[in-house]
């Protein structure tokens, strides 16, 4: 089992004034090196979280512990300054009158010159801006000025790094391509960081763990993997990815457990609902993902195309069946159907995930 470097345990924060906590009793931990990202709507706390792990928030209750040693309590607040933790905002904060060699050795200024001068070209060289020492930050692009950005926040080596939507800026189109390079960046340097993001391309470029928040609360704290196929409950099932829900009946039939759907029969379903009884059958929900729609002209089942949006190789349809269940479907963009019309379907459901017909949480 992995050590954590950073351990949040049960913590709360409430704004001033404010009934509800803006952060309900979160507990996480990321092991040395790992990078972790918080995900949600706006307004879930994911920013509130961040601001309390770098001291810049009080918390009521609970705890932050880095490297074992206790940096947030009620009891105890160590300074956001004595934290050794950096920070990457979304605005990238750098000061427009000094050139990027001056921007990234800024918080060095104690260090002797020679040393000094030695880290801020290391950190130029790391994020690969090493001809731009004497630009300054007009001159340079937005995938630019995020790179100088995190250069500054690395520079004085800090025990941990944290970033706050740092692509929020940027091209949409850039944005994905940057967050690979940011984490081969940050896995190179060997930090441990914690990023808060709204996108979840970005998410699943970063993070080794990804935590899901809703109202101040965590729901899952999971590989991407594991959220988008093993959702613990309804809100991440919704939020990861492209599904609806559709009724469906759990049934034991000579030894083996099926599940009925609208799209047809899944045969053999007992692994993925461990924790089902055997004697439950009745009335369940199924997540069907877009992946899990395969089209097929041949199919007995057909879906009224309702909309659909074009992706480059692929279109994403939502689809209407015959007795008014949506559903979606991922479609190879060389079919190119109109809005209105029919084509066939079936179900192709590698991984199964039920919900209980009026639970949060899944059934397994």
């Amino acid at each position: 089992m992995k050590t954590m470097f950073l351990e949040v345990d049960q913590l709360q924060v409430h704004y001033p004034g404010s009934q509800q906590a803006a952060v309900n009793r979160v507990s996480f931990g990321l092991a040395k090196g790992q990078m972790g990202v918080l995900i949600g709507p706006s307004g879930c706390g994911k920013t509130t979280l961040l601001r309390a792990v770098a001291g810049l928030e009080r918390v009521s209750q609970g705890s932050i512990r880095m490297a074992g040693q206790d940096i947030s309590s009620p009891l105890h607040h160590v300074p956001p300054e004595q934290r050794r933790i950096g920070m990457v905002f979304q605005d990238y904060a750098l000061f427009p009158h000094m050139d990027v060699a001056h921007n990234v050795g800024f918080g060095l200024a104690h260090w002797p010159a020679a040393k000094r001068q030695a880290r801020v070209n290391e950190m130029l060289t790391l994020v690969g801006l090493q001809g731009q020492a004497r630009s300054h930050a007009h001159q340079l692009s937005g995938g630019q000025q995020q790179r100088v950005a995190l250069a500054r926040a690395l520079a004085p080596e800090p025990h941990l790094l944290l970033l706050d939507e740092p692509f929020s800026n940027l091209d949409v189109d850039l944005r994905e391509r940057l967050a690979y390079e940011l984490r081969d960046i940050l896995k190179q340097a060997q930090i441990t960081a914690l990023f808060v993001t709204h996108d979840q391309m970005e998410a699943f470029a970063l993070g080794d763990v990804i935590g899901v928040m809703q109202q101040g609360q965590l729901h899952q704290w999971d590989a991407a993997y594991q959220l988008y196929h093993r959702p613990s409950t309804r809100f991440v099932a919704e939020f990861i990815g492209h599904g609806v829900f559709a009724p469906a009946q759990v049934e034991h039939q000579a030894g083996t457990t099926q599940l009925q759907t609208p799209l047809g029969v899944l045969h053999d379903v007992a692994q993925d609902l461990p924790a089902l009884p055997l004697t439950a059958e009745g009335a369940c929900d199924v997540l069907l993902r877009a992946d899990d729609i395969v089209h097929d002209d041949e199919a007995e089942v057909k879906a009224e195309i309702i909309r659909k949006a074009f992706r480059g190789s692929e279109f994403l349809y939502t689809l209407r069946m015959a007795g008014g269940q949506t559903v979606m479907a991922h479609v190879p963009s060389h079919h190119d159907h109109h809005l209105g019309e029919w084509i066939g379907i079936r179900l192709q459901a590698d991984h199964v995930v039920v919900f209980g017909a009026d639970s949060r949480s899944r059934l397994s």
